[in-house]
C-alpha cells in the first residue's frame, strides 16, 4: 500500500488568519475595534471621574460628566451602607385621558412597582430593567426634588423627564380608549415591621407622597410619537 501524501492546507509562505482577509475587510475590522476601544475608554473615564473624589479635572468638566452619567449610568454606594433600607417603597401612577367625544377621564392608580414584582417573581433571570429601572429612577427623582415636588437644579429637571418617560413607556400614548394628556405619580412607603423577638414598635401604616400633575408632550412618548 502506497503511503498517503497530505497536501498542506495552504501554500508555504501564504498569509494565514486575519492577514488572509482582503485589505478592505481588515481596515473595517481595525476601525471597528478602534471605535469600541475608544468608546470603552471614554465610558470608563466618565464613570471614574463621576465616582472619584473631587479633583481639578472633574470640577472643570462637571457639566459634561453629569450629562453623560445621568441617569442611565448613575453610581452609588448603598450596597455598603451599614443600615439597609427598612421600608417597602412602591411607585404608583395614574393618568388623565381625553376621549374622542370631548370628555376626560382620570384613571385609577396603577402600582408600577407591583407590576415589576410580578414580572420578576418566578423568573430565574429577570432583566435589569425589571429589577432596577423604576426603583433607581424614583431614587434619582427624590434626591433632586424638594418636599413640594419642585425640581432642584438641572438634575431635578432631568430626573422628572426621565420618570415621565418611564411611566409613559409603561402606559403608552393611549389608555382606557383615550389619549394620555397628563400623568401623576406618588410613592407609597410602608415601614417594615419589627421582628417578633424585638421590643421595638413600628407603625406600619402606609404613607403617600403625591406629586403634581405633569403635562405629556411628544418627547415623553415611546419613540417620540407625535400627537
Amino acid at each position: 500500500m502506497e503511503p498517503q501524501v497530505h497536501e498542506p492546507a495552504h501554500e508555504p509562505g501564504a498569509p494565514v488568519g486575519a492577514a488572509a482577509l482582503p485589505l478592505r475587510t481588515r481596515i473595517v475590522a481595525a476601525l471597528a475595534v478602534g471605535a469600541v476601544a475608544v468608546g470603552a475608554a471614554v465610558h470608563l473615564g466618565m464613570v471614574f471621574l463621576h465616582v472619584a473624589p473631587d479633583n481639578s479635572l472633574s470640577k472643570k468638566h462637571d457639566a459634561a460628566i453629569d450629562a453623560y452619567v445621568y441617569p442611565e449610568f448613575e453610581q452609588n454606594w448603598k450596597l455598603f451602607a451599614p443600615n439597609p433600607l427598612q421600608q417597602n417603597i412602591h411607585v404608583h401612577a395614574r393618568a388623565v385621558v381625553a376621549h374622542d367625544d370631548g370628555g376626560n377621564e382620570t384613571t385609577g392608580w396603577v402600582d408600577l412597582t407591583a407590576v415589576d414584582g410580578e414580572a420578576i417573581r418566578g423568573n430565574p433571570a429577570p432583566s435589569h430593567t425589571q429589577q432596577n429601572e423604576l426603583r433607581r429612577a424614583w431614587e434619582f427623582f427624590g434626591n433632586h426634588h424638594d418636599d413640594e415636588g419642585r425640581p432642584i437644579g438641572m438634575r431635578g429637571e432631568l430626573s422628572q423627564e426621565y420618570l415621565k418617560r418611564i411611566v409613559m413607556h409603561r402606559f403608552g400614548p393611549e389608555l382606557n380608549g383615550g389619549t394620555v394628556e397628563r400623568i401623576q405619580v406618588r410613592s407609597a412607603v410602608t415601614p417594615v415591621a419589627a421582628p417578633g423577638w424585638s421590643e421595638e414598635r413600628i407603625d406600619t401604616k402606609t404613607q403617600y407622597s403625591t406629586q403634581p400633575w405633569w403635562q405629556i408632550t411628544s418627547s415623553d412618548l415611546p419613540g417620540g410619537a407625535g400627537r
